[in-house]
């Protein structure tokens, strides 16, 4: 996630929501809210 978070920023996001969270260090699986997102699942 954290690789994800600096490909988001390269393309230019700047939602320190999104950043923040997929730099965390916790877990990402299912129903992660910013997976969801970029998959339009929301």
């Amino acid at each position: 996630m954290p690789i994800l978070a600096d490909a988001f920023q390269d393309a230019g996001c700047d939602n320190e929501d999104i950043l923040s969270h997929c730099r965390d260090v916790g877990t990402h699986a299912r129903n992660c809210w910013v997976l969801d997102l970029l998959l339009d699942k929301g």
